[in-house]
Parts: C-alpha cells; structure tokens; sequence
C-alpha cells in the first residue's frame, strides 16, 4: 500500500506586474517549490507586464509537504534574476478546498525572515539536580536543508536558544546547511513553567548582520510528564514582529488553479475485480435494448472530471491490452444516440474526451514527427503573417534611400505567400505521414471510418471528417497554436510568431473540416488560401483512405500495450559528467559529456545518440537519484544517480542538466522506472565527498550514514509515463465511490419507459448485471481503504507543545 499526495497546479497568467526592466516592463517567469524545494519553473514571457503561461503540471509527492509557493521573477541577462512576489497556498488550505483553490491571487512581497526552510533535531527533557534544583536540558544534535545565506550556496548556521530571559549560543558550523552540533545547553526551570522555549537558527556573517534561518518554540508546562522528549522539528519563520503588507495588491496577482488529491493506492490485487468488471463490459459490447455501464459512466460524470476520468480509462485499456475495443464501444454508442453528421464527435462527450487523451498518450512521437520541422521553421523566420485587414500593418520596405511604403493588398499577398508555403509543407509531411502512424491509432481510426461509413451511409463525406475532427481539430491544430504545452518548444511563441501559428491552425481546421470554400468559415478575409485548401482537402482525403486502408497481414504487434513498454526509451539526452573520485562504469568513460538514454531495464550512455553504448546501470542497482547542493560544482542543475557497481561497491555519478525543468524531468523519470527497487537508500548526501569530509555535512566517513532524506515519491506527472493500472483503477475508484446513487437514478432514467416494468424508480426491479457487480465492487474497496487506513499514531509530547 502507497499513501501519497498529487498536486495539480495551473498557472494561467499574471497581471497588473511591476516593472523591473528600464524599458518599463519586465520578463516574468515562475518558480513553484514544494517546501521550499524548487520543483517547476515556467518559460519567460519577454517584456509584459501581463504574461500568458497556460503551463500545467502534476506533481506526486509525499502527503507530509506543508506548502506550495509560486514566485514570479524577472529574467535578467546582466545580474541576478529580481524576485516580484510569491503566493503561499499551505496545505491545510488545499484541505479546505477539495475542489481545487482557484482564481486571482494577489502577489505578496518576500520577506527574508519568513524565507525559511529546513528542519532541527531536537532532545528536550526535565529533570532534578542534586541541589534540588530542577533543570530544562535542550540538546542540539543537528539540521538539514537550512537556507542558503552566502554566495558560496551555503550558510555558516549556528543555534541560539532563549528562555527566562537568558540565551545560549552553539558554535557556528562554518559552510554547511547540514550542520552537526551534538550540544547540550541547561536552564533552571522557572515556576510557574508558563516560559517557553524558543531554539533559533542563524547564519554567522562577519560583516553585518546575521541572518535568520529559522525557530521553532516549545511550551515546556507538559513536558514534566514525558520526561523527554526527540525528535525531527520544522523551521519557522518569525512573526514576531508585526507588520503591514504595505505592497500587497500593488505587486500584480496570478491567476492560479491548484487541487490537491490525498492517495492511498493499494496493492494491485485489491482493484483486479473492478479491472476485470470493466473489462468484461467493454469485450460484450453494446447490446440493443439495456443501458450500457459505459453510457451511465459518460450520463453521471461531472463536465469537470470528464477529461481526467477520460484519461484515466483509456490509460487503464492501454494497460489491458483493450483500447481499441472500448474505444469502438464508445463509437458505436455514441453513433446510436440521435445525431447528425455535421456536429458528430463536436460535444465533450466521454467518447470525444478519450479519444483526444488517446492521441495524447499514444501519439505525442509521432506529433513530433509531423509537425516539429514546420513548427520549427515558423519560429526560426519570424515572418509577418497577416490576412485580415483589420490587423495589416503597413510597414516600409527597399534598400537604404530608396524606401517606400507597401499597401495593405502587398502585405496581405506577401503574408498569403508565407502562409501557403508553411501550410503546403504541413499537408505535405501529413500526408507522406501514414506508414510512421502508430499502429493502435490506425486500428482506432479505421474502426471508426467504418462505424461512421455504415451508420451514415448516404453520407460517405462524415466518415473522412470523423477522423479529420479527432486528428485535426483536436490533435494538430492545438499543438499548432501553443507549440510549448505539447512539447514541440521550450519557449512560448512571441506575439508576431503567434500570430503566424494561429492562422496556420485555423487553415488545418478549415482542411480538416473538409469545407468546399474558406468563404463558409467566419473568417472571409481567408479566402486568398482557397486554392491552397481546397488541394488540401484532396490531400488529406488521400491521406486518411491509405491511413484506413493499410491492413495488416498479421495481428499487430504491440497494439494496445502500454506506451512505454521496459524495452522502449523513457527519457534521454546529453548531461555533462563531473568526474569524481571512483571506479563505477560511469567515471571510468573519458568523455565528460555523454549521451545518456533511460529505459524499462537500464540506463545506459554512449558519447552520441547513435554511437554504440559505452557502459549501462541496472536499474535494480540504482539506490537513490537526488538533487545536488549548487555549492558541489557551481551549479543548481546538477543530481546524482547513487548505484551499486559490478563489484558491490556503492559509487556516484554526479550529471549536470541544462536547467531546472531538465533536472526534475530525469529525477521524476529515474524515481519512477526505480519504484519497485527493494535496495533504495532513505538518507543521502546532498554534497559531494572532497578531501577528507563531506561538503553537506562535514563527516569524515566516506560511507557513513546520509544526512537528509530521500525523495523517491517526488514526480512529475506527464502524458509519456509508464502506465501504473493500480493508480488508474484507484482514481477511477475515487471518482466512482461518490457517485453510486447518481448511477442508480440514471439507470431508472435512460431505461426505456416500457421497459420499466414497476414505476419510474424501478422499484422492484433488479438492476442489471454490471451496474449490479460495480456497486458491489466499489463497497468492497472502499472497505478495503477503510482497513487499510492506519490508526493516527499519538503526537510525542513534545509535539503536542509546540506553538
């Protein structure tokens, strides 16, 4: 059983940001930490005081984290990025929204006495001396993660504590945030034991003041009868000290959409009867005259959840090998339904919303083949693109002296020209693109060629605009528009490479709804492409009959199974390889910059992406992949892969990224092909092992213990991840259990009427055979969660003090 937390987090758009630039804007970006610890950052929108990002992401983490702060910064090319503000959203507050926190939050200003993080390892206890006095004896053993103060990317931390109006400091560990004291400090008890007592952490600065890392504050009146007390305390930021946000609300805000989900996975096993439940009803198909449990599904699933049940069903078929088939299931009864051939497959019904996760999930390569060269060269030329009249801008053209200004009809023909030539090369690549479609699509797309051939057969142009809905309108078109949110870019578009993205979108939507003129579209003014269309058109009907048409002469193999089976690529790339002392596979290689490639069994590594391998990693030998201290190598991007090597010994690589979203990426990757590995270190090294000590901590022993957790349930969730129908049947599981009585009533409602034998509720009647085996299946999980659910284990007492 696995208890976590995902955190889904939408960043829309900023507005109303100061201006931090000389040109009176600024380049804002985000950063998003989870406790402090940076997980995601968003790309910079050059100069705007109003930036659009439209960037999600899901993070699974462990349900312990406190909070998530989103920082806006200024990009700056010459000096230190400037921070703006920040938005704080604590996890209790995520409680109290289970529906997700959403909408404008103003930016508050960042105080450094509240940018804390890190936690302190404390023992408490009470106890008598020989004079009869009694004493309250605090010892200071050590921290980890404290903020990092200097420009060296670390803090010289020493501890202060204060009770009864005396105070006590600890020696200062000299560049380390994970500094070890080992302290013992006494104070006489006063009476009443009303005092409390404050440990603060500080950062030692021999010019100017020290700065401040953190407290924690204790009452000590109960502390009596526990005697002592131990324990691991969370840092706080002083509040002390009252004050007035004068900024906020002058700082801009961000428009936010974060939901938080607590998860209680269970063994595989525990889901196989809903597994094999929805299974069974998507191998019998649809039978005339009874209520599907696929069209209850689709009639009682909220509009809000529909895209995230969506996913989830057609990730779990993947896993089953059944796609294919649940989605024809969804073809066939959506065709049943009264509808006409012009709106098919237009609602976000739960046919439309699979189907568009299921190009996502299995489609995303083959998107990248086809569109990624014209996208590219978009972005390269930057060329003005405009057709519409309203929007021309007239600009001047010629050599030097000879300068003339072009009319608007010359701006438009010459825009007309660009358009065409990027929209030719599109339809040209679309076209010669049928052979490198994965096969599962084509199976889908050719049942569904035919689903729509036979349910409307004196319309036999439905059947091409079916698969031009789904793949055009749906598919390229949206990854057209925002390049960045489907991974074919690092960077949004600027606003003139935009413009040109949208019209080349609303031309592949023109082509996929096969419109005999560009005149029908709302549009007019894109009537100089007619001629460039309506080629397409012909083009793209060629295109999907051979896409339909290229049967198989044996069952293909791999349909339906997952998208990233243990012998396909999770993730790879080049990484810059610091060489450290040891004798692992990796540091053996000269080259320090090596071609390194993730997959189901291994990682393995070469100096280019076609050379041959030159060494590999089990992954079953790989005990911890982990961030590095920037103090290392100078660096935030670099992580550290801690594996066994063929001699038993442990060693490290240590792989510097290009950027933080790299770095979260291959962590994420490298967690999440390693969950199942029995040998995974709990503590680790966030520094590296130079001279005589490590840097983190300063231990002497080169093997001893690690001096900060592991963070193996930290992941990112993205559309390529392996597939897991443990957590799919959970969710699934999650968004059913409330809806069992909704289920029931639509069941009594879509029956037909003479059919419902003993009134409009059915009473009487005994439900059919699935919705029947469904109830019962989700009472049973639900037990099973409820027993599975450990009893709250009661706070030390120490705990139960803090303030």
């Amino acid at each position: 059983m696995a208890r976590r937390s995902a955190l889904s987090i939408r960043i829309v758009e900023g507005r109303n940001l100061p201006a931090k630039d000389i040109t009176g804007s600024s380049d804002p970006y985000c950063i998003v930490k989870i406790d402090d610890e940076a997980i995601i950052r968003t790309t910079t929108v050059w100069k705007t005081l109003s930036p659009f990002w439209g960037e999600e992401y899901e993070v699974h983490l462990q349900p312990t984290f406190h909070s998530v702060s989103i920082y806006v910064m200024d990009e700056d090319a010459l000096s230190r990025d400037d921070v703006i503000g920040k938005v704080c959203i604590t996890r209790d507050m995520l409680v109290e929204h289970p529906e997700g926190y959403s909408g404008w939050v103003s930016l508050s200003e960042v105080d450094p006495d509240e940018e804390v993080q890190g936690e302190i390892h404390l023992r408490v206890e009470v106890h008598g001396s020989q004079g009869g006095r009694r004493l309250l004896r605090c010892t200071v053993l050590e921290a980890r993660d404290l903020a990092r103060k200097d420009r060296n990317g670390a803090s010289d931390p020493f501890v202060r504590l204060r009770y009864n109006g005396k105070a006590q400091e600890s020696a200062v560990v000299k560049k380390s945030c994970y500094p070890r004291w080992n302290e013992t400090f006494e104070f006489e008890l006063a009476e009443p034991t009303e005092e409390k007592l404050c440990v603060e952490v500080w950062d030692w600065d021999l010019v100017g003041r020290n700065d401040f890392l953190g407290k924690v504050v204790f009452s000590v009146q109960g502390l009596e009868a526990a005697g002592q007390e131990e324990g691991w305390f969370r840092l706080r930021p002083d509040k002390s000290k009252p004050r007035e946000d004068e900024h906020r609300g002058s700082l801009g805000s961000l428009q936010l959409q974060v939901r938080l989900r607590d998860e209680t996975v269970l063994p595989s096993p525990c889901y196989q009867p809903l597994v094999q439940l929805l299974c069974q009803e998507v191998k019998l198909g649809r039978q005339d005259g009874q209520v599907h449990l696929v069209t209850l599904l689709d009639e009682t699933i909220t509009a809000e959840c529909r895209q995230e049940v969506a996913v989830n069903l057609v990730k779990l078929f993947l896993g089953q090998g059944l796609v294919k088939e649940y989605l024809d299931l969804l073809f066939e009864l959506e065709l049943a339904k009264p509808c006409e051939p012009n709106t098919l497959f237009r609602s976000n019904s739960l046919a439309s919303k699979s189907m568009e996760s299921f190009l996502k999930v299995t489609g995303m390569p083959y998107l990248h083949a086809v569109l990624g060269p014209t996208i590219t060269r978009v972005f390269e030329e930057k060329k003005y693109v405009e057709l519409d009249p309203s929007k021309v801008e007239i600009k001047d053209v010629g050599c030097s002296g000879l300068h003339r200004v072009q009319t608007e009809g010359e701006v438009i023909e010459q825009g007309r020209q660009y358009l065409q030539s990027y929209l030719d090369e599109l339809l040209d690549a679309i076209s010669r693109s049928a052979p490198a479609c994965p096969p599962v699509i084509r199976a889908v797309f050719r049942q569904l060629f035919h689903r729509v051939g036979e349910r409307f057969p004196q319309h036999q142009h439905t059947k091409f605009v079916a698969i031009t809905s789904f793949l055009c309108l749906r598919f390229f078109s949206p990854a057209i528009m925002t390049p960045k949110l489907f991974h074919l870019r690092e960077t949004h578009a600027d606003a003139r490479t935009s413009r040109t993205l949208l019209l080349l979108a609303k031309a592949v939507q023109l082509v996929g709804n096969m419109e005999p003129a560009a005149g029908r579209a709302k549009e007019t003014w894109l009537a100089p492409l007619l001629p460039a269309l309506q080629q397409g058109i012909a083009l793209m009907k060629d295109f999907i009959t051979r896409l339909v048409g290229m049967e198989q002469e044996e069952k293909e193999e791999g349909e339906g199974q997952p998208p990233v089976p243990p012998t396909t690529v999770v993730k790879e790339g080049l990484l810059f390889v610091h060489k450290t002392r040891g004798k692992g596979p990796v540091l053996a290689t000269a080259a320090k910059k090596l071609h390194f490639c993730l997959s189901g069994d291994t990682l393995s590594f070469g100096k280019s992406p076609g050379a041959e391998r030159s060494g590999a990693i089990a992954l079953g030998d790989i005990l911890a992949a982990e961030k590095v201290e920037e103090k290392s190598f100078g660096s935030a991007h670099v992580m550290q892969v801690v594996y066994v090597d063929a001699g038993g010994q442990q060693e490290t690589a240590y792989l510097q990224c290009k950027c933080v979203n790299e770095l979260n990426q291959w962590l994420s990757a490298l967690r999440k092909v390693c969950v199942n590995n029995p040998r995974v270190l709990r503590a680790y090294h966030p520094g590296v092992f130079r001279g005589d000590k490590w840097s983190c901590c300063h231990q002497r022993e080169r093997t001893g213990p690690g001096c900060d957790r592991t963070h193996h349930g930290v992941t990112l969730q993205e559309w390529s991840d392996p597939l897991d129908p443990a957590t799919e049947a959970q969710r699934l599981f999650h968004h059913l259990l409330g809806l069992r009585g909704t289920l029931r009533e639509k069941y009594w409602e879509l029956l037909e009427p003479e059919d419902a034998q003993n009134g409009p509720m059915g009473e009487g009647v005994p439900l059919p055979e699935g919705l029947s085996r469904l109830l019962g299946v989700l009472g049973d999980l639900e037990q099973c969660h409820r027993l599975a659910q450990p009893p709250a284990p009661p706070a030390p007492a120490l705990l139960q003090l803090q303030t």
